[in-house]
């Protein structure tokens, strides 16, 4: 999996792989060789390319996640992709145990569905989301007085 998250993180950020291996403080011929992977990198290098990444090391050696037939790169830290979901003939979904264990979603529970027209869809959960409205609303009185 490292060969082929190091291509992908490389290309999504436009990179060469010259550019990397400066960035990293290799030979480009040594970050050639991770990316094809006829050598890996020990783990110094390692923790080096995750940072520069952005991604968990063990994202950046495990992650091998796929949406249809596209390879994903490694989210970056503090980033989810939990792979797919059906809807169902209501609109109704199931939220992978992954996510709602993360975000400590719980059965009753209301969430917020916000939309984008280019970006998509999004949930949040609602107390956390009339908090920030709340603090917007305070915040547009107080700049106005």
């Amino acid at each position: 999996m490292l060969a082929e998250n190091l291509t992908l993180l490389r290309n999504i950020r436009g990179m060469t792989q010259e550019e990397v291996a400066e960035v990293i403080g290799i030979s480009r011929q040594s970050y050639s060789k991770w990316e094809q992977g006829e050598t890996i990198p020990d783990i110094e290098k390692c923790d080096r390319l995750a940072k520069f990444y952005g991604v968990s090391i063990d994202a950046l050696v495990h992650q091998d996640e796929e949406v249809g037939k596209a390879r994903v790169a490694p989210a970056p830290v503090g980033k989810h992709l939990w792979g797919t979901v059906a809807m169902g003939a209501k609109g109704q979904i199931v939220i992978p145990k992954a996510a709602r264990d993360t975000f400590q979603l719980s059965e009753g529970d209301r969430l917020v569905v916000l939309g984008d027209e280019e970006q998509g869809i999004a949930l949040i959960k609602a107390e956390a989301f009339e908090e920030r409205m709340q603090k917007a609303l305070r915040a547009g009185q107080r700049s106005s007085e």
